[in-house]
């Protein structure tokens, strides 16, 4: 057999989509499968957005464009950022891309060589070290607790640092618990970035999705210095429920989203045309769908986060933004059933999909054993039939 090249040896298919497709299998079996792993809002793309769509559909605007975005989407990002975070971008600082994945692949692939250092807080988005190694760099992690809200430790992530370090990642709020770095909290980590050679991204795809008065903050307004080193990505997926329409977009120092551009344009070109209209539309138009989404993410986020409190031995810290709950269910790790052992939160996924039908993302794939990840972008019917089979499948371990 001819084979198949050393990098993909190295990494590891999205173990998120992989649930979600097991899932969809399951239930286009008849299975009664109730999912939690997807990381998308179960909510429709607003009106509005969909008429932008349509009309460019109308009026043939259904050709290549620049392979960075068009003149018109990358105007309306820039404002965004403006009005959003207190950031003036040019246009020529923005490229728009085919999701905020793409986004953050296209920039480690352009400042990342083999043997660099890219620093990574765990919990982590799945996605983050296997970009890394498909660049030849080497993740480096900086562990946190639920205890401490999630939030690194000053001294852990300076101590993290090395001369190898090249990319410093953020993310806040965060997948996968949900946890938002608060301003003070970010402010001590950008007095120590501020420092060194390296880049920092950091990841706001999620900066709408918050709770309780919690004011989502760039880390790239904490002064000149961080501006300059730091590459902002965002997208239209999760706040506008635009997963499908695959539109991400960054902003940066223009030497580096020049070169973001350069590889885009030998990969996949120009994002849709179409979704280019629609995102314009998205930015520029109204928030109150998105209000109505997040006040029903609000009333989930309590519910659930009460309910698995309310399993013996499990503990879910409560999270500041996005639609995912992070519990620690360490305490049935090491239990059985049937005979049968369950020593890792993957055995419990299993467990749990197998025994009670549900599906669950193990811990273990966001560099945090001992946790389970729960998505809340479901229906509270889901949520709550649930809750109740996992709390009755945890029960039968002994």
């Amino acid at each position: 057999m001819i084979k198949l090249s050393q990098r993909v040896g190295m990494i590891k298919p999205s173990p998120t989509l992989a649930v979600t497709a097991k899932a969809k299998a399951l239930k286009a079996q008849g299975v009664d499968v109730i999912g939690f792993g997807a990381g998308e809002p179960d909510f429709d793309t607003p009106e509005h957005i969909k008429d932008a769509a349509k009309l460019a559909l109308d009026q043939g605007f259904t050709k290549y464009t620049p392979e960075s975005g068009t003149d018109d989407l990358k105007a309306a990002i820039a404002k965004k950022f403006g009005k959003d975070n207190g950031l003036k971008y040019e246009p020529s600082q923005v490229i728009v891309s085919c999701g905020a994945k793409h986004s953050l692949y296209n920039l480690f692939q352009a400042v990342l060589d083999p043997g660099d250092e890219v620093v990574i807080i765990a919990p982590y988005w799945v996605s983050y070290p296997d970009m890394a190694l498909l660049a030849g760099a080497r993740p480096v992690f900086v562990q946190t607790s639920a205890k401490k809200g999630f939030r690194p430790d000053p001294k852990d992530l300076e101590s993290a640092l090395s001369k190898k370090t090249r990319l410093v990642v953020l993310n806040s709020p965060s997948n996968p618990t949900g946890a938002g770095i608060p301003g003070e909290a970010l402010k001590k980590i950008a007095g120590i970035l501020q420092e060194g050679d390296f880049w920092i991204v950091s990841d706001e795809i999620y900066e709408k999705i918050v709770y309780d008065g919690f004011q989502h903050i760039s880390i790239a307004s904490f002064g000149e210095k961080l501006y300059k080193k730091t590459i902002v990505v965002n997208g239209v997926s999760k706040s506008y429920s635009m997963t499908g329409w695959r539109i991400g977009y960054a902003a940066g120092d223009q030497e580096v989203v020049k070169a973001m551009s350069k590889i885009q344009s030998q990969s996949t070109s120009n994002p849709t045309s179409i979704s280019q209209k629609a995102t314009v539309a998205a930015l520029l138009g109204g928030e109150e769908e998105m209000q109505k989404m997040i006040k029903e993410f609000k009333a989930r986020r309590d519910w659930i986060v009460k309910a698995l409190e309310e399993i013996p031995g499990v503990h879910c810290y409560n999270p500041e933004g996005a639609f995912y709950v992070f519990p620690d269910i360490s305490a049935y790790l090491g239990k059985s059933f049937k005979g049968k052992k369950i020593n890792t939160s993957t055995e419990l996924s299993e467990y749990l999909l197998d025994e009670s039908r549900v599906a669950v993302v193990m811990g273990s794939a966001f560099g945090a054993e001992g946790f389970i990840r729960l998505s809340y972008a479901t229906s509270m019917k889901n949520i709550q039939e649930g809750l109740k089979r996992i709390a009755d499948a945890l029960k039968k371990l002994e």
